[in-house]
């Protein structure tokens, strides 16, 4: 390898490596939420979470059926596996209740209360 191409992957990896850097501590504040489905309903059915913070929610499903989190007021949808789990990244949001539901069986329903 020439020295010019050995010295552009170096800037390369440093470039990426600055770049993941700074995304590492945009996820630290992040505000992490855990909820569950089982027997087709949320656990806990009502979250809590500060005003004008991003939000992840982790969603674990423990039915033997797929589901879709989906909410309409946070502009969010995600089908997670039967005994699996996912996350779903929220924007800051300011001060309200946020609902969600699972779009395969819609009578499971919660809400987000951001203060």
């Amino acid at each position: 390898m020439l020295n010019s191409q050995r010295q552009l992957w170096r800037s390369v990896m440093l470039g990426l490596a600055i770049a993941m850097a700074g995304c590492h501590a945009a996820s630290a504040q992040d505000i992490t939420l855990q909820i569950t489905v089982q027997n087709h309903q949320f656990s806990p059915s009502e979250l809590r979470a500060p005003a004008n913070k991003p939000i992840v929610m982790v969603i674990k499903n423990n039915d033997a059926t797929p589901m879709e989190f989906e909410s309409v007021s946070l502009r969010v949808e995600k089908i997670i596996a039967a005994k699996g789990q996912g996350s779903v990244r929220v924007r800051a949001l300011s001060p309200g209740r946020y609902e969600f539901f699972d779009d395969f069986n819609q009578s499971t329903r919660g809400a987000l209360l951001v203060q």
